[in-house]
């Protein structure tokens, strides 16, 4: 017999064990499927410095760890599986899983947003030790340090402006010297003192020093394939995120990036889904942030499924 649930939530970090928090706290008992990474980004972040109610701030993993031991305790089951397909033409919808597949009256989609990256062995090595994806998460570990930006959109342009609030020096890597951010970005970054530009570069490797963080990166010349080394304590990766929505492709209304479109709050295109977290939030990618949202869809949840009773 198909297991029917009330509520299912897929994807863990914030913003699904928050949802879970909340939706087990309502009786709902939400079961959770935490797919390949539980946690999501925040396990491969180490210190997370601006999450309230950690003052000494908390390393990522444990973090997650904590978030997670909560949604359990208040009674959500929570499911080391990763959903391979979704069925939300007609209620109960159907979640099919790599070992089976359960039906649900609501689903609170949670699943997050990759960063893109360059895809160098030393990157994924040194990612927490000196190379990031999220300045405003760790920028402040860089006071009077030369960093530098790799990317040309305006999300690189962002990165390096906010980045010379700690850094001394912000070097901004780009393989060519046409930029796809906007006029404005660009003529800023250009307009600041602390912003040195690397063009037509392209990072081909990152090293660490003795205490095992970055110290330099291999540079390549993008015209004449010249190989230099470059100094630097920190690498941010600025070249876009990917929501992790591709499993719900053509069952709900998305943009052109892939993002989940939500209307009032957390509410996705077919009734009685909802999205919360980086999978439908391109502005903010916080913690904080997903942790807020994931309250709010499991409210809109709930407070739907009681609409659906009387």
């Amino acid at each position: 017999m198909t297991e029917i649930h009330d509520v299912v939530i897929i994807g863990s970090g914030p913003s699904g064990y928050t949802a879970a928090i909340y939706t087990a706290r309502a009786n709902l008992k939400p079961v959770l499927f935490q797919g390949m990474q539980p946690g999501g980004q925040l396990t491969i972040t180490t210190d997370v410095e601006n999450y309230p109610g950690y003052p000494e701030g908390v390393l990522g993993p444990k973090m997650m760890e904590d978030f997670q031991k909560q949604a359990e305790r208040m009674g959500t089951d929570i499911r080391f599986e990763q959903v391979t397909e979704v069925d939300f033409s007609k209620r109960p919808f159907t979640i099919k899983t790599d070992f089976h597949s359960v039906q649900a009256k609501s689903v609170i989609i949670s699943t997050g947003a990759s960063a893109k990256l360059l895809g160098l062995e030393s990157e994924t090595k040194l990612m927490g030790h000196g190379v990031s994806a999220c300045a405003t998460c760790d920028g402040a570990f860089f006071p009077d340090k030369e960093v530098i930006v790799i990317g040309a959109g305006d999300s690189a342009m962002e990165e390096a402006t906010y980045l010379t609030r700690f850094a001394s020096k912000v070097t901004i890597v780009h393989r060519r010297d046409v930029f796809r951010a906007s006029a404005v970005m660009v003529d800023r970054a250009k307009a600041n003192p602390k912003i040195d530009w690397m063009l037509f570069k392209q990072v081909v490797d990152i090293h660490a020093g003795e205490n095992g963080k970055v110290k330099s990166v291999t540079l390549e010349d993008t015209q004449s394939g010249e190989r230099s080394e470059l100094a630097c304590d920190g690498v941010f990766v600025a070249i876009g995120h990917t929501p992790n929505s591709k499993i719900f492709e053509g069952q709900l209304d998305m943009d052109e990036t892939g993002y989940i479109k939500v209307h009032d709050g957390t509410y996705t295109s077919v009734e009685g889904v909802f999205a919360s977290g980086d999978v439908m939030d391109k502005i903010y990618r916080q913690a904080v942030t997903a942790a807020g949202s994931g309250c709010m869809a499991a409210i809109d949840c709930e407070r739907w499924l009681e609409r659906q009773e009387h």
